[in-house]
């Protein structure tokens, strides 16, 4: 079949949005459906794309009722009974998961995948943009905005292909990496999986498909089963020896560092990061050692110095320890965190960045079932803040569940602690007595994000 038409359910999603751009890329029609307007949709709007926001069947385009030469691709998010999807289904269609769809694309090339229950899309969008910078090759599908590309879509020349490795709905289980890293095996999507043990061995059959010959570069600590005897398989840290690591780290102010590369070949010394924080020294330890299993792949010499330059100008993602403001009368960061692992990790990131400072940490949490699920250990990771402020649940594709509320979460966290609308966050900040705030979660506070960063600006000039 010759595809002339690509239609997206779910078409504002993150990943999906950069397949869609892949497709407008290749000259092919693309039109989709989501189920809110976003900066993501008015992007593909812009871009050539045909949106709308309404399940309706009378709104799909009248080309991609021509079923011979369209293909239709949908995130699991959607729900089953979604009148489009099946519509589609019903009129027989070829309909595909976005993770089919990313599989099928992967084909002939040397995917490097990062798969993980936090850090993978900043170790993917680093990885992708080492090989840019320091091989001159490859493209990228990635989980987040890449600030130094200003996409999620990343088109190259060369058979290296990045990929954040989605777990969600056992999607990175189409990809077949030829150099894989695994960051973190924790209890999340319990919604999906059931149990922590099921988690953990989606991962094990994850690293089972890492072709042979290939590597596997899994963080030190990582408990899952490894049974693929044709890999190398790699240990990684932030700083604790092992195949490699930092060391050496270095506070040089703003919350960035110094630091050395350990690696089995060698040390790379005097490395800096365009990013802060301890927590991204330990992505980029992942990502460097995925460019140079790629060059020792290719029989190349990796050129050290343009390995440096590289770090030192990686301007990160957005939602991803982004700053706002970074004053230091006022610092105001967002971040995308909506685990308790990582929000335990980025807030003892951001104690370090800024000692003896008073960090206010804002929560909006993300789906009743992973409150459920983890409210205890939400409460315990927060409370390595100095305050906190909780949003109501975001349900995304959820119904309430009795008696799953953020209260939950502030009932148990030990430090003050108070409940707002996302509607009054900002006027609450203002009224507050905050010096490092950072907002938390995956719903919609990003919608917030300049609304706090103009009154947490107006405190810091204040101050001065």
């Amino acid at each position: 079949m010759k595809v002339e038409n690509v239609y997206f359910i779910g078409i504002g999603g993150i990943g999906m949005s950069a397949l869609a751009r892949y497709f407008m890329h290749e000259g092919k029609r693309v039109a989709g459906y989501d189920r809110t307007p976003s900066h993501l949709t008015a992007e593909l709007e812009a871009e050539g794309a045909s949106v709308h926001y309404t399940d309706d069947t009378a709104l799909i385009p009248e080309a991609f009722a021509d079923r011979e030469h369209t293909v239709v691709v949908y995130t699991p998010a959607v729900p089953a009974d979604h009148s489009e999807l099946c519509m589609f289904r019903d009129k027989g269609y070829e309909v595909v998961k976005r993770s089919q769809m990313l599989g099928y694309l992967a084909q002939g090339k040397y995917v490097m995948a990062v798969a993980g229950t936090h850090g993978k899309t900043t170790t993917s969008t680093l990885a992708a943009w080492l090989n840019h910078e320091v091989a001159g090759e490859g493209s990228a599908f990635l989980g987040g905005i890449s600030k130094n590309f200003g996409s999620n879509l990343v088109l190259g020349g060369g058979s290296r292909l990045a990929v954040e490795a989605d777990e969600f709905d056992r999607s990175f289980l189409r990809l077949y990496p030829d150099v894989a890293v695994v960051t973190a095996a924790d209890a999340d999507h319990l919604d999906i999986y059931g149990t922590h043990e099921a988690v953990k061995e989606a991962f094990s059959q994850f690293v089972g498909q890492i072709r042979e010959g290939g590597c596997l570069i899994i963080k030190e600590g990582v408990d899952i089963r490894i049974d693929n005897p044709g890999i190398t398989v790699y240990r990684y840290s932030y700083d604790r020896p092992c195949d490699f690591y930092a060391r050496n780290v270095q506070l040089t102010g703003g919350g960035h560092y110094s630091y050395d590369i350990v690696t089995p070949w060698g040390v790379i010394e005097g490395c800096s990061l365009g990013v802060p924080g301890w927590v991204n020294i330990e992505n980029s330890v992942a990502a460097v050692a995925m460019l140079l299993c790629a060059d020792r792949h290719d029989g190349k010499q990796t050129d050290h110095g343009r390995l440096r330059r590289a770090l030192e100008s990686f301007t990160g993602v957005k939602r991803r320890f982004e700053f706002y403001v970074n004053t230091p009368e006022a610092v105001y960061m967002d971040d995308y965190a909506h685990h308790p692992r990582e929000l335990s990790a980025t807030l003892t990131s951001v104690k370090k960045m800024f000692p003896g400072r008073r960090v206010t940490a804002i929560f909006q949490p993300h789906l009743y079932t992973r409150t459920r699920d983890l409210y205890k250990e939400f409460a315990e990771a927060l409370s390595h803040a100095d305050e906190v402020v909780l949003l109501p649940i975001y349900p995304a594709r959820e119904e309430p569940i009795e008696g799953i509320t953020s209260q939950i979460i502030a009932d148990r966290i030990t430090v003050p602690c108070r409940t707002v609308d996302r509607d009054k966050l900002a006027s609450t900040i203002a009224d507050m007595d905050t010096d490092v705030v950072i907002s938390f979660g995956a719903g919609n506070i990003d919608a917030c994000c300049e609304a706090l960063a103009e009154v947490i600006g107006k405190k810091a000039t204040a101050r001065k």
